[in-house]
């Protein structure tokens, strides 16, 4: 696949990667995206273009996204609010998938917070930024250690119950956690940071993969330290990507893809032409001997 001649003659279509039912009963097509790159450095304060921001989500529909993810810590609030003012009435099919339990004090600046009364605050005031009834699909951002887990999906489970949540999912967790949470709520997703240069999640994976839970990978293009000139992985990575016409981040979103049928990548980006080469991804289909030359240099 050649991603300069198929974009003269076709655009981008999300669709290709293929279809993840969420909780058995939410489609949503596998390549997403995530927002949290649409504010300010270290997910704090303003984006420096709001127009390009909303054109990026409009663009991101336009071309086959039906996952969007996000929370209510970046910005704090600022993406919840861009993408209800971007896409509001949303398009049949887009779900819009969102966190609490994080805040926020300045830029990379993060507190885990689950008490039950704050986070059915932050489900209320994400259902007003984000203009639904309902949210599809809402992450615990980060489980507290101070707080009983009882509690925060004990609140959550109550929203559930309440019509104001569909489906619940987790991040940066382990099996046995998601084990010790599906004692109180079924968890339908988790989103951990996984990508082709950095797999310490693989055993995580592989447990969403047997419990059919699907896997959100954040920061999914993170092939910086394969990338540097001493690392075997390099010359590799940068020679299947020329023979495809692709490049190497291009290559880590489809190897993704075909990693694991469970794994949602969600690349963010605050431009519409990187968002349109991000979902060129869908398009490419690594060969057996491709894969297992990948799979080798990375150190898998």
């Amino acid at each position: 696949m050649s991603s300069q001649t198929s974009s003269a003659t076709s655009k981008p279509d999300a669709a290709l990667s293929g279809t993840f039912r969420i909780g058995g009963d939410l489609p949503v097509h596998r390549l997403g995206y995530g927002t949290m790159r649409l504010v300010g450095e270290g997910a704090w304060g303003e984006p420096a273009d709001a127009t390009e921001a909303r054109r990026v989500l409009r663009r991101a529909v336009e071309l086959g996204v039906t996952l969007i993810d996000t929370a209510d810590a970046y910005g704090p609030e600022i993406a919840e609010r861009l993408i209800g003012e971007a896409l509001a009435p949303y398009a049949a099919g887009v779900v819009i998938a969102t966190k609490g339990g994080i805040t926020r004090q300045g830029p990379a600046k993060t507190e885990y917070v689950g008490r039950a009364g704050y986070l059915i605050q932050c489900v209320e005031m994400s259902l007003r930024r984000l203009k639904l009834e309902r949210i599809e699909l809402y992450q615990l951002h980060r489980i507290d250690p101070h707080t009983p887990l009882e509690e925060s999906l004990g609140a959550l489970k109550r929203l559930q119950e309440q019509g104001k949540i569909r489906h619940i999912g987790l991040s940066e967790v382990t099996p046995a956690q998601i084990e010790e949470a599906e004692k109180i709520v079924p968890v339908v997703t988790v989103q951990n940071r996984y990508s082709l240069g950095d797999r310490r999640h693989e055993e995580t994976l592989r447990y969403c993969e047997r419990r059919g839970i699907g896997f959100l990978p954040w920061y999914p293009i993170n092939a910086g330290k394969l990338l540097k000139p001493d690392h075997p992985a390099a010359e590799v990575l940068e020679r299947i990507a020329g023979l495809h016409l692709v490049t190497v981040s291009q290559l880590a979103l489809a190897w993704l893809l075909q990693h694991s049928p469970v794994l949602l990548p969600i690349p963010g980006t605050s431009r519409v032409d990187h968002l349109e080469e991000n979902m060129r991804a869908a398009e490419l289909k690594l060969s057996r001997e491709e894969w297992a030359e990948i799979e080798a240099a990375a150190g898998a």
